[in-house]
């Protein structure tokens, strides 16, 4: 390794010694490694059968964006689904408020176990569901409260398969990104903790009156 000039900044190391180009080189392809290992043990697996366009990568939830989520559910009677469940947290917190049934559908087997193990942990076990299927093939009729976390880009084929298969007292709530054609029945918080209920009675006027535009 190359020696730093005089009163060159450096990375320092844990023997006290600093990093120099070489050291920070490695030290970055290191961490890009284990970038790469991370994505392909833990959430590759989830995104083998589904096509490109409607893959959405692992992003979890914080306590603020569930407690907004919740809330907009508050009082409600019926099956509460998450749509891509990731680590289970919105499940266990649904059912804990007295949304139950409560079921994930989730496709990625480590996320899987993280959720059951949530579960366990919150003495849920048994109680709550977490189901390995694709959310575009599950059939959505018997669900009248649905939790959706997903990216922008899945929400127009994903508007359009709720339009066809929600009942009409079915309330959709959509974080960090909402429905772009739909008008929300309410809203709350702010930024990223920003959470959207659509009413499936309402949103299915609006379409049919042309006020919402398409639905997507």
């Amino acid at each position: 390794m190359e020696p730093e000039e005089p009163g060159e900044a450096g990375w320092g190391r844990p023997g006290g010694g600093q990093l120099g180009g070489r050291g920070l080189l490695e030290l970055a392809v290191a961490s890009g490694l284990a970038a790469w290992a991370t994505w392909a043990v833990l959430l590759a697996p989830g995104f083998r059968r589904v096509p490109l366009r409607l893959q959405v990568p692992y992003q979890p939830s914080g306590p603020q964006q569930v407690a907004n989520a919740l809330a907009l559910l508050r009082g409600r009677a019926g099956k509460t689904v998450d749509l891509g469940s990731g680590d289970g947290r919105l499940v266990v917190e649904a059912y804990k408020q007295g949304l139950r049934p409560a079921v994930g559908y989730e496709l990625n087997p480590w996320l899987l176990c993280l959720s059951n193990y949530r579960a366990w942990k919150a003495g849920y076990h048994g109680k709550v569901s977490f189901l390995k299927k694709d959310l575009w093939k599950v059939n959505l009729s018997d669900c009248y409260n649905v939790i959706v976390f997903l990216a922008p880009s899945v929400k127009p084929p994903l508007a359009a398969k709720l339009l066809a298969e929600l009942p009409d007292e079915a309330r959709v709530v959509a974080g960090r990104f909402p429905f772009p054609s739909w008008t929300p029945s309410s809203t709350l918080g702010r930024g990223l903790e920003q959470v959207w209920a659509y009413d499936m009675k309402e949103v299915r006027r609006a379409a049919r009156s042309g006020a919402g535009g398409s639905p997507g």
